[in-house]
């Protein structure tokens, strides 16, 4: 670190020769902390130390617009749309309370947005047009297995009908022949089942049609339990209705409930600054990862599905164009798995994830070519089984193709946390991980984001699941590519840990939300508090003299195009990136890379070059920053690639 003034250091003498030394001659413990902290409180807010190692402030974001932010996406209007959908509270999502908010960090300014459905852990990605598509969300919350009251569970239901398709409404009622009933707790529509006429002997061979709707018995308590395969009648059928359509389950019992997806899916639009419905996912998600591929279209991954069951393998693709979804190559992956656009097209999984999935499935890294759809697992991660709420980015640049994955912790409500940090480099002959700086703590949930200096910003987390324990780690750290090693930066004053988010802001700042802990007492008694406020840190490369900047240029542009901007820092401008918006979650964020623009550079103009793969630079709205010999960025230039 390198060493800092005498004005500062002489603070640090005043203090420590007067008051604390008195303090502690008068042996007052609580007293030298207080004075301690104090001190703390002066010396972060001098200009060394904020050019040091920056500074953070919280936002007065008003009361009314105030919500538990699961969710943050930065819009190429330069504002952040924040969506709870229910929140994660119960409350909420009976009283059927979904919010949104949309914040202008430039004005502070703060705007209520109509959010139509539940969108409390759905998957989002940028689309190319600058709009956000949001897909999946909550259709039932969990329930405990003491806490059950009814016997549910996944009933089939069959057509076997060719001529006729049918949709049964929330609440139909499902007999068995020992008299036990069922009512469905959405609508399901059942395609007509399939008819095949042979070409040899004219006869038609008739195969059932089927789809999945979860049920719950009319009776409470072990009296509605069925622990065997039943076919089931659906009232109010008669006649050929009563034989083509029926319902078939296995076990229908009290065990706990697991969260539950939709199939719904919304574009929000920047300009309008609302949600549009869309197509409708083949398969319900919750907790889904949104990828964009090289076209501009989006793979959707994973989720607990519309009976709480992790999406098997079933994956599929939005079509920005036609507004709806195809099937997409197979690949079973846990829930949020944090996946990687790289040159060629191929996706690579860092094995960071988050919540759902069995230990043994699902988990290993590797390289996923969705053109053959071949998984090629990679090896050499220190600690395998600690990557669940870990986090993931692609280094910067992007153009380097490598991968860094941050601490983590064990499956599920593990304990086990790690301090560990690997980097891959996915253009080696045979890639695999290799040991980065470890982190100060082992940490769950710690956020990463892209800078435009190169370095990636690291924030909070906790060192137990969800916090337990007042485990929230008030530290952030800045890690550098080239010298593969962490430094310190200003500790932030709010915990972070489960359901946070932070996002790099057009002006170089980077803002924090949420945080949703367990417990809010040491001892784990008292349940936590959803953490609603905002906290923006300013990085030391803001606290510069002389920022460079862009002047009149184009607001759009092809990829290997070369742009022109008008600048009065053609001397001091090194390098330039290209950086994607990003879009948080689940200490998850695929939208946000940073890629090197070549710089060419003449008396009063500076000209950038765009790489020519479509892996390389996603269509769509990016934002350019420019930076001088130090690292000190520009304010962002927003362009369109196409």
């Amino acid at each position: 670190m390198p060493a800092r003034t005498s004005r500062l250091q002489s603070h640090k003498t005043w203090l420590g020769a007067g008051a604390v030394l008195v303090l502690a001659a008068a042996n007052a413990p609580a007293v030298l902390s207080f004075a301690q902290e104090q001190y703390h409180a002066y010396e972060i807010d001098t200009d060394d130390y904020k050019a040091e190692r920056g500074h953070w402030d919280l936002m007065a974001m008003p009361a009314r617009y105030q919500l538990n932010s699961i969710h943050a996406v930065l819009l190429r209007t330069g504002k952040v749309l924040l969506i709870a959908g229910s929140g994660n509270s119960v409350k909420q999502f009976e009283g059927g309370t979904f919010k949104s908010t949309l914040w202008d960090p430039a004005k502070n300014t703060f705007k209520k947005i109509d959010t139509p459905r539940d969108m409390f852990c759905a998957g989002h990605a940028q689309l190319p047009d600058g709009k956000v598509l949001i897909a999946g969300g909550t259709a039932r919350y969990e329930t405990l297995g003491g806490d059950v009251k009814r016997a549910g569970g996944a009933m089939l239901v069959k057509n076997e009908d060719p001529d006729q398709d049918r949709t049964f409404p929330k609440g139909t009622v499902f007999l068995s022949a020992s008299g036990k009933t069922y009512r469905s707790q959405f609508p399901v529509h059942v395609p007509p089942a399939h008819k095949v006429i042979s070409p040899t002997t004219g006869k038609a061979t008739v195969t059932a049609n089927e789809a999945r709707v979860y049920v719950e018995a009319e009776q409470e308590g072990a009296g509605g339990i069925t622990n065997t395969t039943e076919q089931y009648e659906i009232q109010g059928l008669h006649g050929e209705d009563d034989d083509n359509f029926y319902g078939i389950a296995n076990k229908l019992g009290l065990d706990k409930k697991d969260f539950q997806g939709i199939r719904d899916a919304y574009e929000f639009d920047p300009a309008t600054e609302k949600y549009t419905k869309v197509g409708s996912m083949s398969e319900a998600r919750w907790y889904p990862t949104l990828l964009t591929l090289p076209d501009g279209k989006v793979l959707a991954t994973s989720g607990l599905d519309d009976v709480g069951q992790v999406v098997p393998g079933k994956n599929e693709i939005y079509d920005p164009a036609t507004r709806i979804w195809t099937k997409a190559p197979t690949h079973y992956f846990p829930t949020y798995p944090s996946l990687f656009l790289t040159t060629g097209g191929k996706v690579f999984y860092s094995g960071s994830n988050s919540g759902y999935g069995p230990a043994d499935k699902g988990r290993a890294p590797g390289i996923w070519d969705l053109a053959a759809n071949t998984f090629r697992a990679v090896s050499g991660l220190k600690d395998p089984d600690a990557l669940e709420t870990s986090g993931s980015v692609l280094l910067p640049p992007a153009q380097e193709q490598k991968v860094m994955v941050f601490g983590g912790g064990g499956v599920g409500e593990s304990e086990k946390a790690t301090a560990r940090t690997a980097v891959i480099d996915l253009k080696a002959p045979h890639p695999a991980f290799r040991p980065g700086p470890d982190l100060p703590h082992p940490t769950r949930y710690l956020n990463t984001v892209l800078m435009p200096d190169d370095t990636v910003f690291t924030t909070g987390g906790s060192g137990d699941y969800r916090g337990r324990g007042r485990s929230d780690i008030l530290a952030a750290q800045f890690y550098d590519p080239k010298a593969n090693a962490l430094r310190p930066a200003a500790d932030p004053t709010v915990g972070r840990d489960y359901h946070t988010e932070a996002l790099l802001l057009p002006d170089g700042r980077v803002a924090v939300f949420g945080s949703d802990p367990l417990y809010g007492d040491e001892n784990n008694t008292k349940p936590g508090t959803f953490e609603q406020r905002v906290e923006v840190y300013t990085p030391p490369y803001l606290y510069r003299a002389h920022r460079p900047a862009l002047g009149a240029g184009p607001h759009s542009a092809q990829r290997g195009e070369s742009i022109t901007f008008r600048t009065a820092d053609t001397d001091r401008i090194r390098t330039a990136r290209l950086i994607h918006p990003g879009s948080a979650t689940h200490v998850t964020d695929f939208d946000q890379r940073s890629v090197a623009l070549d710089v060419r550079r003449t008396s009063d103009t500076v000209t950038l070059t765009l790489p020519k793969d479509p892996a390389l630079v996603p269509v769509g709205w990016h934002m350019i920053f420019v930076t001088d010999e130090q690292g000190t960025p520009s304010q962002a230039v927003w362009i369109e690639v196409r």
